[in-house]
Protein backbone atom coordinates (compact mmCIF):
# COMPACT_ATOMS: atom_id res chain seq x y z
CA UNK A 1 0.00 0.00 0.00
CA UNK A 2 2.84 2.40 0.83
CA UNK A 3 4.43 1.81 -2.57
CA UNK A 4 1.12 2.47 -4.33
CA UNK A 5 0.53 5.74 -2.44
CA UNK A 6 4.12 6.82 -3.08
CA UNK A 7 3.76 6.43 -6.85
CA UNK A 8 0.40 8.22 -6.83
CA UNK A 9 1.85 11.16 -4.89
CA UNK A 10 4.92 11.14 -7.14
CA UNK A 11 2.74 11.65 -10.22
CA UNK A 12 1.09 14.68 -8.62
CA UNK A 13 4.34 16.17 -7.38
CA UNK A 14 5.77 16.37 -10.91
CA UNK A 15 2.63 18.13 -12.12
CA UNK A 16 2.94 20.71 -9.34
CA UNK A 17 6.65 21.18 -10.08
CA UNK A 18 5.96 21.80 -13.80
CA UNK A 19 3.30 24.34 -12.87
CA UNK A 20 5.62 26.10 -10.44
CA UNK A 21 8.39 26.41 -13.04
CA UNK A 22 6.17 27.67 -15.86
CA UNK A 23 4.36 30.12 -13.61
CA UNK A 24 7.42 32.38 -13.68
CA UNK A 25 7.05 33.32 -17.33
CA UNK A 26 4.91 35.69 -19.36
CA UNK A 27 7.11 35.95 -22.47
CA UNK A 28 7.85 33.23 -25.02
CA UNK A 29 10.35 33.23 -27.89
CA UNK A 30 9.71 31.18 -31.03
CA UNK A 31 12.55 30.63 -33.55
CA UNK A 32 12.01 31.78 -37.13
CA UNK A 33 13.16 28.32 -38.29
CA UNK A 34 12.85 25.06 -36.41
CA UNK A 35 16.04 22.98 -36.33
CA UNK A 36 14.67 19.97 -38.22
CA UNK A 37 13.50 22.07 -41.19
CA UNK A 38 15.49 23.76 -43.95
CA UNK A 39 13.53 26.96 -44.50
CA UNK A 40 12.29 29.87 -42.42
CA UNK A 41 8.69 29.29 -41.33
CA UNK A 42 8.51 26.15 -43.46
CA UNK A 43 4.93 24.79 -43.73
CA UNK A 44 3.85 27.82 -41.68
CA UNK A 45 4.76 26.01 -38.45
CA UNK A 46 6.52 28.95 -36.80
CA UNK A 47 3.72 31.47 -37.34
CA UNK A 48 1.14 28.85 -36.37
CA UNK A 49 3.01 28.08 -33.13
CA UNK A 50 3.24 31.79 -32.31
CA UNK A 51 -0.45 32.34 -33.01
CA UNK A 52 -1.62 29.40 -30.87
CA UNK A 53 0.50 30.53 -27.92
CA UNK A 54 -0.80 34.08 -28.22
CA UNK A 55 -4.32 32.67 -28.01
CA UNK A 56 -3.25 31.28 -24.64
CA UNK A 57 -2.51 34.82 -23.43
CA UNK A 58 1.28 34.81 -23.79
CA UNK A 59 3.36 37.59 -25.30
CA UNK A 60 5.30 35.85 -28.07
CA UNK A 61 8.26 37.09 -30.12
CA UNK A 62 10.25 35.60 -32.98
CA UNK A 63 13.96 35.23 -32.22
CA UNK A 64 14.88 37.33 -35.25
CA UNK A 65 12.66 40.26 -34.25
CA UNK A 66 13.21 43.27 -32.05
CA UNK A 67 12.85 42.17 -28.46
CA UNK A 68 11.69 44.57 -25.76
CA UNK A 69 14.40 45.89 -23.46
CA UNK A 70 13.08 43.79 -20.58
CA UNK A 71 13.87 40.57 -22.46
CA UNK A 72 16.85 41.79 -24.53
CA UNK A 73 18.75 42.61 -21.32
CA UNK A 74 17.63 39.47 -19.50
CA UNK A 75 16.73 36.46 -21.67
CA UNK A 76 16.00 34.49 -18.51
CA UNK A 77 12.64 36.30 -18.30
CA UNK A 78 11.41 34.34 -21.33
CA UNK A 79 11.06 30.72 -22.32
CA UNK A 80 12.21 29.50 -25.72
CA UNK A 81 9.73 27.28 -27.55
CA UNK A 82 11.17 24.51 -29.70
CA UNK A 83 9.43 22.03 -31.97
CA UNK A 84 11.07 18.61 -32.04
CA UNK A 85 10.50 15.92 -34.63
CA UNK A 86 10.82 12.19 -34.01
CA UNK A 87 11.59 10.44 -37.27
CA UNK A 88 9.12 7.82 -38.46
CA UNK A 89 8.49 6.40 -41.90
CA UNK A 90 4.71 6.64 -41.93
CA UNK A 91 3.84 8.94 -39.01
CA UNK A 92 4.75 12.58 -38.35
CA UNK A 93 5.65 13.03 -34.68
CA UNK A 94 6.11 16.52 -33.20
CA UNK A 95 6.57 17.72 -29.61
CA UNK A 96 6.52 21.26 -28.21
CA UNK A 97 9.37 21.87 -25.77
CA UNK A 98 9.64 24.91 -23.48
CA UNK A 99 13.19 25.69 -22.26
CA UNK A 100 14.55 28.35 -19.92
CA UNK A 101 17.66 30.47 -20.60
CA UNK A 102 19.90 27.66 -19.31
CA UNK A 103 18.44 25.13 -21.70
CA UNK A 104 16.51 23.28 -19.00
CA UNK A 105 13.22 21.76 -20.16
CA UNK A 106 10.42 23.38 -18.15
CA UNK A 107 7.51 21.79 -20.00
CA UNK A 108 7.09 19.31 -22.84
CA UNK A 109 3.93 18.31 -24.68
CA UNK A 110 3.06 14.78 -25.66
CA UNK A 111 4.00 13.70 -29.18
CA UNK A 112 1.48 15.06 -31.66
CA UNK A 113 0.92 12.59 -34.48
CA UNK A 114 -0.42 12.63 -38.02
CA UNK A 115 -0.53 9.98 -40.75
CA UNK A 116 -1.30 12.42 -43.55
CA UNK A 117 0.97 11.94 -46.57
CA UNK A 118 1.17 15.58 -47.65
CA UNK A 119 3.88 17.35 -45.63
CA UNK A 120 2.10 20.65 -45.04
CA UNK A 121 -1.08 18.95 -43.82
CA UNK A 122 0.77 16.34 -41.76
CA UNK A 123 3.08 18.76 -39.93
CA UNK A 124 0.30 21.17 -39.06
CA UNK A 125 -2.00 18.38 -37.86
CA UNK A 126 0.77 16.95 -35.65
CA UNK A 127 1.48 20.43 -34.24
CA UNK A 128 -2.17 20.94 -33.30
CA UNK A 129 -2.30 17.48 -31.73
CA UNK A 130 0.78 18.24 -29.61
CA UNK A 131 -0.58 21.65 -28.66
CA UNK A 132 -3.90 20.13 -27.53
CA UNK A 133 -2.06 18.02 -24.93
CA UNK A 134 -0.99 21.18 -23.08
CA UNK A 135 -4.53 21.42 -21.72
CA UNK A 136 -5.11 24.53 -19.58
CA UNK A 137 -1.57 25.85 -19.91
CA UNK A 138 -2.09 29.60 -20.37
CA UNK A 139 -1.11 33.08 -19.22
CA UNK A 140 -3.72 35.42 -17.75
CA UNK A 141 -2.92 39.15 -17.61
CA UNK A 142 -2.22 40.24 -14.07
CA UNK A 143 -1.85 36.63 -12.97
CA UNK A 144 0.51 33.75 -13.70
CA UNK A 145 0.74 30.99 -16.24
CA UNK A 146 -1.15 27.84 -15.48
CA UNK A 147 -0.15 24.27 -16.29
CA UNK A 148 -2.34 21.25 -15.81
CA UNK A 149 -0.72 18.59 -17.97
CA UNK A 150 2.33 16.59 -16.87
CA UNK A 151 4.49 15.07 -19.57
CA UNK A 152 6.99 12.29 -20.07
CA UNK A 153 9.77 14.90 -19.75
CA UNK A 154 8.65 15.44 -16.15
CA UNK A 155 8.68 11.74 -15.30
CA UNK A 156 11.37 10.40 -12.98
CA UNK A 157 12.39 6.80 -12.28
CA UNK A 158 9.91 4.91 -10.14
CA UNK A 159 11.21 2.70 -7.28
CA UNK A 160 11.57 -0.92 -8.38
CA UNK A 161 8.88 -3.41 -7.49
CA UNK A 162 8.12 -6.96 -8.46
CA UNK A 163 4.51 -7.31 -7.36
CA UNK A 164 1.37 -5.25 -7.89
CA UNK A 165 0.64 -2.74 -5.10
CA UNK A 166 -2.01 -3.46 -2.52
CA UNK A 167 -5.39 -1.76 -2.71
CA UNK A 168 -5.38 1.59 -0.91
CA UNK A 169 -7.40 2.06 2.25
CA UNK A 170 -7.85 5.78 1.62
CA UNK A 171 -11.45 7.08 1.63
CA UNK A 172 -13.07 6.84 -1.79
CA UNK A 173 -15.31 9.71 -2.84
CA UNK A 174 -16.96 7.88 -5.73
CA UNK A 175 -16.50 4.73 -7.79
CA UNK A 176 -17.94 5.08 -11.29
CA UNK A 177 -19.81 2.27 -13.01
CA UNK A 178 -18.39 0.47 -16.01
CA UNK A 179 -18.39 3.04 -18.86
CA UNK A 180 -20.16 2.32 -22.12
CA UNK A 181 -17.26 3.60 -24.23
CA UNK A 182 -14.42 1.16 -24.89
CA UNK A 183 -10.93 2.66 -24.95
CA UNK A 184 -8.22 1.23 -27.18
CA UNK A 185 -4.59 1.23 -25.96
CA UNK A 186 -2.14 2.50 -28.59
CA UNK A 187 1.53 1.99 -27.74
CA UNK A 188 3.79 5.07 -27.43
CA UNK A 189 7.43 5.37 -26.32
CA UNK A 190 6.82 5.36 -22.56
CA UNK A 191 3.46 3.63 -22.33
CA UNK A 192 0.10 3.96 -24.07
CA UNK A 193 -2.39 6.52 -25.26
CA UNK A 194 -6.07 5.67 -24.86
CA UNK A 195 -8.13 6.16 -28.02
CA UNK A 196 -11.93 6.25 -28.20
CA UNK A 197 -14.09 5.39 -31.22
CA UNK A 198 -13.89 8.95 -32.67
CA UNK A 199 -10.83 8.34 -32.75
CA UNK A 200 -9.65 10.80 -30.09
CA UNK A 201 -6.88 10.58 -27.49
CA UNK A 202 -8.63 10.72 -24.11
CA UNK A 203 -5.85 9.64 -21.75
CA UNK A 204 -2.12 8.99 -21.62
CA UNK A 205 -0.59 6.17 -19.55
CA UNK A 206 3.10 6.13 -18.57
CA UNK A 207 4.74 2.86 -17.59
CA UNK A 208 6.09 2.20 -14.09
CA UNK A 209 8.13 -0.72 -12.73
CA UNK A 210 4.92 -2.32 -11.43
CA UNK A 211 2.86 -4.53 -13.73
CA UNK A 212 -0.66 -3.23 -14.55
CA UNK A 213 0.12 0.12 -12.88
CA UNK A 214 0.47 3.36 -14.87
CA UNK A 215 0.90 7.07 -14.14
CA UNK A 216 -2.08 8.62 -15.95
CA UNK A 217 -3.36 11.94 -17.25
CA UNK A 218 -6.64 12.63 -19.08
CA UNK A 219 -5.87 16.23 -20.04
CA UNK A 220 -7.22 17.76 -16.84
CA UNK A 221 -6.64 15.20 -14.07
CA UNK A 222 -3.47 13.46 -12.93
CA UNK A 223 -3.54 10.09 -11.22
CA UNK A 224 -2.88 6.41 -11.79
CA UNK A 225 -4.51 3.60 -13.76
CA UNK A 226 -4.37 0.23 -12.02
CA UNK A 227 -5.84 -3.23 -12.46
CA UNK A 228 -7.87 -4.59 -9.54
CA UNK A 229 -9.77 -7.87 -9.54
CA UNK A 230 -9.51 -8.07 -13.32
CA UNK A 231 -10.86 -4.53 -13.92
CA UNK A 232 -9.07 -1.27 -14.75
CA UNK A 233 -9.54 1.87 -12.63
CA UNK A 234 -8.44 5.50 -13.00
CA UNK A 235 -7.73 6.83 -9.49
CA UNK A 236 -7.00 10.41 -8.50
CA UNK A 237 -7.53 12.83 -5.61
CA UNK A 238 -10.31 15.41 -5.61
CA UNK A 239 -10.94 17.67 -2.61
CA UNK A 240 -8.54 15.48 -0.60
CA UNK A 241 -10.61 12.36 -1.31
CA UNK A 242 -9.54 9.42 -3.45
CA UNK A 243 -11.79 8.97 -6.49
CA UNK A 244 -11.84 5.65 -8.37
CA UNK A 245 -13.38 5.47 -11.85
CA UNK A 246 -13.70 2.14 -13.62
CA UNK A 247 -12.45 2.00 -17.22
CA UNK A 248 -13.03 -0.35 -20.13
CA UNK A 249 -9.69 -0.80 -21.91
CA UNK A 250 -8.63 -3.08 -24.74
CA UNK A 251 -4.86 -3.57 -25.01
Amino acid sequence: MKRYLFILLLAFSFSVQAQSNANNYKYLIVPEKFSFLKQVNQYGLNTETKAMLEEKGFTVYFDNGDLPTEIATDRCKALTVELQEKNSMFVTNLSLVFKDCKGTVVLKSKEGKSREKEYNTSYNAALKDAFASLGDFRYVAGSTAEVSTPTPAATAPVPAATTAPATSNQPVAAEAKQPDALLYAQAITNGYQMIDAAPKIVMTLLKTSVNDFFIANNGSLNGVVIKKNGNWFFEYYKNNLLVSEQLSIKF
